[in-house]
């Protein structure tokens, strides 16, 4: 019972958040204890981090950003997604400048929760991938 609660968490946080950018499913559902074990290097791992990842880097520069979940298996407090990230990329993105061109992102998330929230983070995200695909003529 409780791992498909949390799937469903996990489900509202990739489409309200990730995807449509509602910070109102943020501030409800990432806890003030949360941590990203996996933050990059300088960046906070709190849910500051989080919010600039997504509002500050990744939605600027990939506006029509979808999720679509491919696996999603829970166990305890845990829910593991492997999900891609399909954008376009129209907006600066470290430093490169709008290739206009359609990409995908493929993302593997472990999510900790306790009483219906987040509050840890593992996640590993293609960017090799992400930045081929940016770079390639």
């Amino acid at each position: 019972m409780i791992a498909e609660k949390n799937k469903s968490i996990v489900r509202r946080v990739n489409k309200e958040f990730i995807e449509g950018g509602v910070l109102d499913t943020f501030h409800e559902i990432f806890s003030e204890e949360f941590v990203n074990h996996t933050a990059p290097p300088g960046s906070p791992s709190n849910r500051d981090g989080v919010i600039y990842f997504f509002n500050h880097l990744l939605k600027p520069a990939f506006p029509d950003l979808k999720v679509e979940i491919h696996d999603m298996i829970a166990e305890g407090d845990k829910v593991t997604t492997r999900k891609s990230f399909y954008a376009t990329h129209t907006g600066e993105f470290l430093n490169i400048p709008p290739t206009h061109k359609k990409v995908v992102m493929d993302v593997i998330d472990i999510i900790e929760l306790k009483n219906g929230k987040y509050i840890g983070h593992w996640g590993i995200l293609d960017f090799q991938s992400l930045m081929a695909q940016l770079t390639k003529e």
